[in-house]
């Protein structure tokens, strides 16, 4: 079996990244979302700020793994193949979302390196990458804000658009992303 991907489908090494990313988005806005809970200061809103920013980390890092993946090899086939419109808003809807997890991680980290506070990731500690400035901080902090509720409406869509063609369109654009299942262990699952 190949990891790479073929003209037919993604290959397992992109289908496993994509859902791991998934995983990922779900953590890192669950962990943001969910310090709303607690009183500022306390111990477990720190803790889930601090996850926030290494799960965001972690985003990074996997974001240019599956951009290499992505590059390396071709982009699987629609069939049947969508029309030109389509085509383009899949292509900017990509890039969207590239831009929201590559950006997003990186605003996170000037956020933190502009406020003068360490950037922790997993027990190590991140360089700053630029000095501290309090109120650019907050410039870069709103800006962060803002693009991670627009990543909300991003990564729905995108999700309703992979359900709209597997439902409606009934072409292959879900099936080329999910794990291949052989004939025999559909079998086995339907008869248990």
């Amino acid at each position: 079996m190949s990891w790479k991907n073929t003209e037919h489908r993604y290959g397992p090494l992109a289908i496993g990244l994509h859902w791991l990313m998934l995983i990922l988005l779900v953590a890192v806005y669950a962990s943001i979302e969910l310090r709303e809970f607690f009183p500022k200061g306390s111990d477990p809103r720190t803790a889930l700020k601090t996850l926030h920013f290494m799960l965001g980390l972690s985003v990074l890092g996997l974001a240019l793994l599956r951009l290499g993946v992505r590059l390396s090899g071709p982009t699987p086939r629609i069939v049947p193949e969508p029309g030109s419109w389509q085509r383009l808003s899949a292509k900017f809807m990509h890039i969207a979302l590239y831009v929201l997890m590559i950006g997003m991680p990186l605003l996170g980290w000037l956020t933190l390196s502009a406020a003068g506070n360490p950037i922790p990731f997993f027990g190590l500690q991140l360089p700053a990458l630029i000095g501290e400035n309090k109120d650019l901080a907050k410039q870069i902090e709103e800006i962060h804000g803002i693009i991670g509720t627009a990543g909300y409406f991003l990564i729905g869509l995108h999700a309703a658009a992979a359900l709209f063609h597997h439902y409606i369109k009934r072409d292959n654009t879900l099936s080329r992303m999910l794990p291949r299942r052989d004939r025999a262990q559909v079998l086995n699952a339907v008869q248990a």
